[in-house]
């Protein structure tokens, strides 16, 4: 069995709405939002999907400087997982549709899935450290 190729684009974080839009228009289908951290600061996926080809989109950011916008102006559904960038890993995403600020998920700390948590993220119920 031949595997295809799923390329991941570099892609400056203040282009995601509009290389999104591009996405949706020529019939993607947005797949799944992941994060993971390291030691560069987060690096944040957009995998997209049309037939049987898959591509990313790859956003790297600075933990000091973690600021997304959001792609729920084309893929509403991407809320959750804006959320989720929000509550686990400290992520500000910009615009999104549906905003939970921080509550999305029950959580014992502010930002579980990053190493060290952000100075000053807001702490569960709001509470800033």
């Amino acid at each position: 069995m031949m595997r295809e190729e799923q390329p991941y684009i570099s892609a400056e974080a203040q282009r995601l709405p509009e290389l999104a839009a591009d996405r949706l228009k020529d019939g993607w289908r947005l797949v799944v939002v992941t994060a993971l951290q390291d030691p560069q600061g987060l690096e944040i996926s957009y995998v997209f999907e049309k037939g049987q080809k898959v591509e990313g989109l790859r956003v790297r950011l600075s933990l000091d400087q973690a600021v997304v916008p959001s792609i729920t102006s084309s893929y509403l559904a991407a809320f959750t997982y804006e959320n989720e960038l929000q509550d686990l890993f400290g992520v500000k995403v910009e615009g999104l549709a549906v905003d939970f600020k921080g509550q999305f998920y029950m959580k014992k700390r502010p930002n579980p899935f990053l190493k060290e948590p952000k100075e000053g993220a807001a702490a569960p119920g709001g509470v800033r450290g």
